[in-house]
């Protein structure tokens, strides 16, 4: 069953939803644009990289990046110490290892 969010709806009807299809390999997630009834239009999977390579003025363009501007503001940064057995940071070319 495919797993699906609404992220936007238009005044016309169109529907935009972030969905994931778990029965695929590694979970695909894509957008579901479903077209208003009234136009005709039959529902369409498009791909993420072509969503966000669109208009990036599109009301629905800017709601997926607004969602997912949510996941980093849901995450603080604190200054707690690493979970145990986490690997330490290597250092760029030219540091030397602390």
């Amino acid at each position: 069953m495919i797993a699906q969010r609404l992220i936007h709806a238009s005044p016309n009807g169109d529907r935009w939803s972030l969905a994931r299809d778990p029965d695929t390999v590694h979970g695909t997630v894509h957008i579901l644009h479903e077209p208003a009834p009234a136009s005709g239009g039959r529902p369409e999977r498009i791909g993420l990289a072509s969503f966000l390579a669109g208009n990036p003025d599109a009301p629905e363009r800017r709601a997926l990046v607004d969602l997912v501007g949510t996941l980093v503001e849901a995450a603080p940064v604190t200054g707690a110490a690493p979970e145990a057995g986490a690997a330490a940071a290597e250092p760029s070319p030219g540091e030397e290892a602390v």
